[in-house]
């Protein structure tokens, strides 16, 4: 069997993006159109064809209004994250604001789907150096892992040169919390973000292919790939925004859905928990449903 790799789903809407926050208010959200429920049950149709299941991190604002959503993707055999509440940037949020949130986010998936959810990815991958301090809090609202940190060079977030695969933390900014960092392919000591979203719509897949096939077989690292609903989508409402930022958004929505079937089919996927225990890295006690750090 070839290595697992984790396929995580950022479960937010077209309109909820860091590419448009500047232009869509949170109190206008409800305003428009939501294509969160299609456009994610798709996915979960596509999952359920290929026998795949993956961690679905869904944002708390999207899992109020579509209950039944955050159901359905239980109820077929993957992993519920948090996303945060309403994707606001952690570095944008002071800890006490932070910790609210997260606090608010996480019991409303626990009450939808009657189970603890044990990871959380940041929107934006906004856990920077200027925002480690969040990983204390995670830690002390019973999180498992994160998900947040992309050891890229980027504008909106990014730490360049952190450690590029799963690890667990210690000290004063985790102490037990494992991080699960978004995957790169070094080349020329540059790190190239290779995980999914744009990244997964911009290069071409044999690229894509040849990058993860190295990550397993060359460094004997298991992948973490992402992508949003909102990208198998290219018939959604077009916000009007700066060039960079349509560009990123709107750039070859249209080719999303197959490169994700060809993932599915050239690599063993699954979800964060399933990777984590693969690894050796957590154990997990399905009679008392408690999960243990190994290392």
């Amino acid at each position: 069997m070839h290595m697992l790799n984790a396929l995580t789903i950022d479960v937010e809407d077209y309109y909820q993006v860091a590419a448009f926050d500047s232009m869509i208010r949170l109190e206008d959200w409800d305003r428009y159109e939501s294509r969160v429920e299609r456009n994610t049950h798709r996915i979960l149709e596509l999952l359920d064809k290929h026998k795949t299941r993956g961690t679905f991190f869904v944002l708390g604002w999207v899992a109020e209004r579509h209950p039944k959503l955050v159901r359905d993707i239980h109820a077929c055999g993957h992993e519920i994250g948090s996303h945060g509440y309403a994707h606001q940037r952690v570095y944008t949020q002071g800890p006490d604001q932070f910790r609210e949130e997260t606090r608010k986010s996480k019991s409303i998936l626990e009450d939808i789907i009657g189970r603890p959810v044990l990871g959380y990815r940041a929107a934006t991958y906004s856990i920077t150096k200027e925002s480690l301090w969040a990983l204390d809090v995670l830690l002390d609202e019973g999180f498992l892992y994160d998900s947040s940190i992309f050891p890229i060079r980027h504008d909106l977030y990014g730490i360049p040169d952190y450690h590029r695969f799963c690890h667990v933390l210690d000290g004063r900014n985790g102490n037990g919390l494992i991080e699960v960092p978004l995957s790169t392919l070094q080349l020329a000591r540059v790190n190239i973000p290779i995980a999914g979203g744009g990244y997964f719509r911009l290069f071409p897949y044999r690229f894509i292919r040849w990058g993860l096939r190295r990550l397993n077989e060359k460094e004997n690292q298991p992948a973490v790939m992402y992508l949003h609903p909102w990208e198998i989508d290219p018939g959604q409402p077009r916000i009007y925004g700066n060039p960079l930022s349509r560009f990123r958004h709107y750039h070859n929505l249209n080719t999303t859905e197959e490169k994700l079937v060809r993932l599915i089919k050239d690599f063993n996927l699954g979800t964060m928990l399933e990777v984590l225990c693969s690894r050796g890295i957590i154990k997990v006690n399905e009679e008392k449903k408690a999960w243990t750090v190994v290392s």
